[in-house]
């Protein structure tokens, strides 16, 4: 698995309920004619291509993948359910469900993009002592978790998810989110225990 060091991420996934309201409107409007999806995937197309190429090192992959989502989120958007999160969390589920089928058809790497304030967050969750050169041993850890747990640790610390958001885009309850997410803590706590 590839990590690719970036630039700390500033969290974008949290919308207002005044906000979650008027895109419900878009939605329902959509839902009635197709044609009125457009502000969606105006709003929505960069951060989804950004979610998917930072999963996917090749551009042209990406924008494909990215395609796609829009083309089932469109023709599959009278399966929408309002859940009390934005509806990003949908389309990321289906992003999410994307990458999976096509890292798994075409044999691709997974792209795992890691910015210092989410190691330290990390760090802060397993032991608040740890010193500055176990970055690079908790990084080495980090890319031997199996895609699920990966996931979970990327979402959270790296993107900023809350466990509810989390837990719409994997298709759980925000409470075994949560749970999921503090077992790969203490995971890679054993992880880098053994590896001193």
């Amino acid at each position: 698995m590839d990590v690719v060091l970036s630039m700390p991420i500033v969290s974008s996934f949290h919308v207002s309920k005044e906000e979650q309201q008027v895109e419900l409107s878009i939605i329902e409007s959509a839902k009635l004619d197709p044609g009125n999806f457009a502000p969606l995937y105006e709003k929505y197309y960069e951060s989804v291509f950004r979610f998917v190429h930072k999963r996917i090192d090749e551009k042209e992959d990406a924008f494909d993948i990215t395609s796609q989502v829009f083309l089932k989120a469109m023709s599959n958007l009278n399966k929408y359910v309002y859940r009390d999160v934005p509806f990003s969390s949908w389309l990321y589920r289906i992003a999410h469900n994307e990458l999976i089928t096509f890292v798994k058809k075409n044999e691709k790497k997974r792209c795992v993009s890691i910015d210092s304030e989410g190691i330290q967050e990390i760090v802060d969750d397993i032991d608040s002592f740890l010193i500055e050169q176990q970055y690079a041993k908790l990084t080495k850890v980090i890319s031997r978790l199996p895609e699920e747990e990966l996931q979970l640790i990327e979402m959270r610390f790296f993107e900023k998810r809350a466990f509810k958001e989390i837990g719409d885009i994997l298709e759980i309850t925000e409470n075994n989110a949560k749970v999921k997410v503090y077992r790969v803590i203490d995971k890679l706590k054993k992880m880098i225990n053994t590896n001193s």
